[in-house]
């Protein structure tokens, strides 16, 4: 173990002065590697970040130690584990634990209480999410929710892809609908008329481009839409 913390302390300072020089620190612990922690973390590796995986779990430390930068075996629920490891000097970190909620919590609080900066969570339930926010973590995040709900729309509509920020506002790509075809934005008066905001378009064998008030979308073009949702969901049924 000694060994390993000095080795680990070694690359990171190495690895600190390559990340300065590229204006921020690129550093993430990610606490829990089944699979929205693993593909989080490799995610991460791919865009260039020195991760740091975490899990109880030795076989899937091992299934992952040379996909990331380090990874080891650690109960993250003792605060002592984490300062060994160094975690609090981290600006970032993820507790992607899965299906035990008193881990994520207890680990959750390790890191607040070790002043991390940047805490994301998974949470399984919007009862768990809500706990962890009321604990002071920084981003909840609830993957299996949010997917069900994104899929729901496009099963549903003729939307071809939705997110939602927030509680009540949403980005969506869809084809154009009729109103908003044949004359300029401006003139269409689509967010007067249906309180949505066309900010980008994109026509048949050419690339996506922004939305202006003399853009003419033509019928066929897909178009993407930001308003509030209920406002986005009607304009995209919109034939």
């Amino acid at each position: 173990m000694a060994s390993y913390l000095h080795s680990l302390r070694h690359r990171r300072r190495k690895r600190r002065s390559e990340t300065a020089g590229r204006g921020g620190d690129q550093r993430v612990a990610v606490i829990g590697l089944g699979r929205f922690g693993s593909s989080l973390a490799s995610e991460l590796m791919r865009r260039g970040w020195d991760v740091l995986g975490l899990d109880t779990d030795a076989r899937l430390v091992q299934k992952y130690s040379d996909a990331l930068t380090h990874a080891a075996v650690a109960d993250c629920t003792d605060g002592e584990a984490l300062r060994q490891l160094g975690v609090n000097e981290f600006t970032s970190a993820v507790v992607a634990i899965g299906t035990d909620i008193e881990a994520s919590i207890l680990v959750s609080t390790n890191l607040l209480e070790a002043d991390v900066p940047n805490i994301w969570a998974k949470a399984i339930s919007r009862q768990h999410g809500q706990i962890l926010e009321r604990l002071g973590v920084h981003h909840v995040v609830l993957p299996e929710h949010e997917m069900g709900e994104r899929v729901a729309h496009l099963v549903t509509g003729r939307m071809l892809d939705f997110i939602q920020f927030d509680d009540d506002y949403a980005l969506v790509k869809t084809v154009a609908p009729t109103v908003a075809t044949g004359v300029p934005l401006g003139q269409s008066q689509v967010r007067s008329r249906f309180g949505v905001t066309v900010v980008g378009i994109k026509r048949s064998g050419e690339d996506f481009t922004y939305a202006t008030a003399e853009t003419v979308v033509q019928r066929g073009d897909v178009i993407i839409v930001t308003g509030r949702t209920h406002a986005v969901e009607a304009f995209a049924e919109l034939s």
